[in-house]
């Protein structure tokens, strides 16, 4: 890959020692602003759902949050990676990416993989987007995710990746939707027991090939999934943009497609880390819809039912 030599890219094993030492450093300033969750364990169709809640004294923090999404996705507030705030940088990726971290994080250490120039988050995903994902994921365990759009869960216009590491829990599953992957499968293109339509791909370990090869081997995967669900991409404009929201989730070995046909479940905002496993509550009302309803119901309503 050319890089741009007036940008210092973090060498190989470093990237969590910044992250580590960025963290640290914002939460003393204050510049960083964690959102305080409680935890639960909801099964529900053959997956542990990881439940946070969030605690009463954090709960206006929260709104605050989730008010400016919804202002950012009516233009009502700026690009906050352009330009992005000084304390939540991380490093260079490449010359086309940099990792920050995400502001009000609800799961430590979370990182995002943003486009130095402004890209549009409905645009499709490009190889240098795929191989700066991987090269972060190579520095430690992780599980990268993608929304694809508004619909998608997505709060920013301007494309970014995420990554959170993993467990995501200190018990079960690295991925709680994993214990579904275990199930033997008679398609390998789809998960047993996931009840909406999806495409699904594991592979191989491939931290020891150059990053750049595995980016590339990554986008043709994603671009043969989009191909399987019918999800054409087109062209406007002189971008190419997706045909309809979807999420995206990519660990050190699976891959997993998940096109989106609505944001909410009642007042539940789902998004990629949703079919992860992992849901979100803002107080105890919603809780008590999850636990009521179950995580995989509140799944199968956000995308589309398995032909």
């Amino acid at each position: 890959m050319d890089t741009n030599t007036d940008i210092a890219l973090f060498s190989n094993g470093t990237l969590w020692n910044r992250i580590r030492k960025t963290t640290d450093a914002a939460l003393q300033t204050g510049a960083l602003k964690p959102i305080i969750t409680e935890a639960s364990v909801m099964p529900d169709g053959g997956v542990d759902f990881l439940v946070r809640m969030v605690e009463s004294l954090a709960r206006k923090d929260a709104e605050k949050v989730l008010k400016a999404g919804r202002d950012k996705r009516n233009g009502e507030n700026p690009n906050p990676f352009l330009p992005h705030e000084q304390p939540m940088f991380v490093a260079d990726v490449s010359d086309t990416h940099l990792c920050l971290l995400n502001k009000f994080n609800v799961i430590e250490h979370h990182l995002l993989i943003v486009t130095r120039k402004f890209e549009h988050q409905e645009t499709l995903l490009t190889v240098r987007d795929f191989q700066a994902g991987w090269r972060c994921l190579a520095e430690f365990d992780g599980l990268v995710f993608y929304n694809g759009g508004k619909v998608a869960g997505a709060s920013q216009d301007h494309k970014h990746l995420q990554l959170i590491p993993l467990p995501m829990s200190s018990s079960g599953h690295p991925v709680p939707v994993e214990s579904l992957m275990e199930r033997r499968q008679e398609n390998p293109g789809v998960i047993p027991g996931l009840p909406f339509l999806h495409a699904y791909k594991r592979f191989s370990p491939m931290t020891g090939m150059p990053h750049d090869a595995v980016g590339q081997t990554l986008h043709q995967m994603y671009r043969l999934m989009l191909q399987q669900l019918g999800m054409n991409p087109f062209s406007e404009r002189d971008e190419t943009l997706q045909s309809g929201p979807y999420n995206l989730l990519f660990t050190r070995g699976w891959m997993l497609l998940v096109p989106r046909s609505k944001e909410f479940f009642e007042s539940i905002s789902v998004n990629a880390i949703g079919f992860a496993g992992a849901l979100l509550a803002r107080n105890p009302e919603e809780m008590d819809l999850i636990e009521k309803k179950g995580g995989m119901e509140m799944l199968r309503h956000t995308a589309f039912a398995r032909p």
